[in-house]
């Protein structure tokens, strides 16, 4: 057998392991998290008033305007000097959190934006209060423009979890280079690693498909208020 193809072999199980045990979970609940975050800062800013919305604005200026990277070193490596200690998974999971809901906040912005006026009053005309307009009407149909965005944003975020290395969570990627640090086959580490983040993320597109051709069968972008 050649010394590569065993090297990709003992490699491979411990990579999987902490995809399934660290990746995947903390790419699911940044996206959770960062999802109802992006909601309701999109809420305040296109809804609230001019200090909630203005705080808004700030916290999604901050987040686009800085690399994630950094983030995620202040919130591991720089709170510990004011006093505040986090453990890496927890850090992380607040970093890629922050930086998701900032991002998913415009696009959740724009569909609702994208949403004609006469939903609203239409709305209004059959003795709808505003948040049940915007929960029974103007959601839904701003759910089918944010959905190809948000997926894209999701598998983005899958890769984005290996910069999490950075901060010694032992996800996929920092495993691999705990394995290439022991074996001196970087190369061969390295491409087994990006090939298993190409087959998730080819899994999530094939989803992402089919999730999309589902919402435009069941909601059409025409839709009126019953």
């Amino acid at each position: 057998m050649p010394h590569w193809v065993e090297i990709v072999r003992d490699a491979f199980l411990p990579l999987v392991a902490a995809g399934a045990a660290f990746t995947l979970p903390l790419t699911l609940l940044s996206f959770g998290i960062g999802l109802v975050l992006g909601l309701l800062t999109a809420l305040a800013r296109a809804f609230g008033s001019r200090p909630l919305a203005g705080a808004a604005r700030f916290y999604v200026w901050i987040i686009r305007g800085t690399p994630l990277l950094v983030q995620l070193f202040l919130i591991f490596y720089g709170l510990p000097a004011v006093g505040v200690v986090i453990d890496a998974f927890p850090a992380a999971l607040i970093g890629f959190s922050l930086n998701m809901g900032a991002y998913t906040s415009e696009i959740i912005r724009a569909a609702i934006a994208s949403v004609p006026r006469g939903q609203w009053e239409a709305s209004y005309s059959v003795g709808m209060t505003w948040g049940q307009a915007l929960w029974r009407t103007i959601l839904p149909q701003a759910a089918r423009v944010a959905t190809p965005p948000l997926a894209n944003s999701f598998i983005s975020l899958v890769k984005d979890t290996s910069l999490a290395a950075a901060i010694t969570v032992t996800e996929l990627f920092q495993t691999a280079q705990r394995i290439a640090a022991a074996n001196y086959e970087p190369l061969i580490l390295y491409t087994e690693a990006a090939f298993l983040y190409l087959v998730v993320c080819s899994v999530l597109s094939a989803l992402q498909s089919r999730l999309e051709g589902r919402l435009g069968r069941h909601l059409s972008p025409l839709e009126v208020v019953r």
